[in-house]
């Protein structure tokens, strides 16, 4: 990755980044946003929450905003490589196809199964590796193979992409008090942040959200640098090796904690969700979690933005979920 700090994100950036996914030919779509109110379940927070489906965009979450911008900078037909437990390998593999790039993502070996075979009926290989040897791969593919890699969460083009969603928060609801935001290796919640602040919203609350045993850049923010761990969660999606430089300076400099929630949070999310009707995975319902669970400070009688960023689960993972 090119060599570029916090202060290279600027809203100009951005707002170049947001037109390139509006016009990319692999159909990003501009996703509803709902108060909770027209759900069919009541909350016990006295607050007016509103969603941001992004589990209907797409390929099934908000991961194809940043590739849409990755690919639109990138020469076509192309050898890239990538890690992903799932929702940019799908993102990365649709893109590659229509692109007609050649494409490998290396996956974690906890990722699901079915996850790997819809990435290789896209017609890119798949590797599957301990979760502490994913980057080991991706530079040996880089070095020795000729590939180039395209970062799932630590990428410049990747993270001014998924800004675009802030952007489209804020056409819906422009002064909202509190944006709660889910958090892997850091790309959305950094985009986002940045979107929102650089947009003038200077006194909106943002919070990531990250399981307590995938919680990578709640542990760069008490270290005060990106570190890793041996994530492991429920929520797949959020368990990165380590948590991205680029993203690690945004967040410090644009979002106001990171908060936890465990697997048993998640799942009961997922659960509520299903039952209004929503099909949302782990991952992407881990900031609903902290908001029912009430790990967000301050919510009472404020305007909340949550995002549910993917509905890629298979009903072979739902039925371990509760009713």
């Amino acid at each position: 990755m090119a060599k570029v700090s916090a202060d290279s994100v600027t809203l100009e950036l951005l707002r170049e980044a947001q037109e390139a996914v509006r016009r990319s030919p692999l159909g990003v779509i501009q996703t509803p946003i709902i108060p909770w109110a027209q759900t069919a379940l009541p909350l016990s927070i006295k607050c007016d929450i509103h969603i941001k489906l992004e589990n209907m965009q797409r390929t099934g979450s908000f991961k194809i905003r940043g590739v849409a911008n990755q690919f639109a900078k990138r020469q076509k037909g192309g050898h890239f490589v990538t890690m992903s437990a799932g929702n940019y390998g799908k993102s990365f593999a649709y893109a590659s196809k229509h692109y007609g790039s050649k494409g490998k993502v290396v996956m974690p070996e906890t990722a699901p199964l079915s996850r790997s075979i819809l990435i290789e009926s896209l017609g890119v290989e798949v590797e599957r590796v301990p979760t502490s040897s994913l980057m080991n791969v991706v530079n040996r593919c880089v070095q020795e193979e000729n590939m180039t890699l395209l970062h799932s969460y630590d990428d410049l083009d990747l993270i001014t992409g998924h800004a675009s969603l802030g952007l489209e928060v804020l056409d819906v609801l422009p002064d909202p008090d509190v944006v709660v935001v889910c958090c892997g290796g850091g790309g959305l919640l950094a985009g986002v942040a940045a979107a929102i602040k650089l947009s003038g919203c200077e006194k909106t609350r943002i919070y990531g959200v990250e399981p307590q045993g995938a919680c990578t850049m709640f542990q760069s923010f008490i270290e005060k640098k990106p570190v890793g761990m041996d994530a492991k969660s429920i929520a797949s999606g959020l368990a990165p090796p380590f948590a991205g430089k680029l993203p690690f300076e945004l967040c410090k400099q644009y979002v106001e904690g990171i908060v936890l929630v465990n697997d048993e949070e998640i799942k009961s999310a997922v659960s509520t969700l299903y039952r209004a009707g929503l099909v949302v995975e782990p991952s992407g319902a881990a900031a609903f979690a902290s908001v029912v669970s009430n790990k967000i400070p301050d919510l009472e009688g404020k305007k909340v933005v949550c995002i549910l960023s993917g509905g890629n689960i298979g009903k072979d993972e739902l039925v371990n979920f509760p009713d």
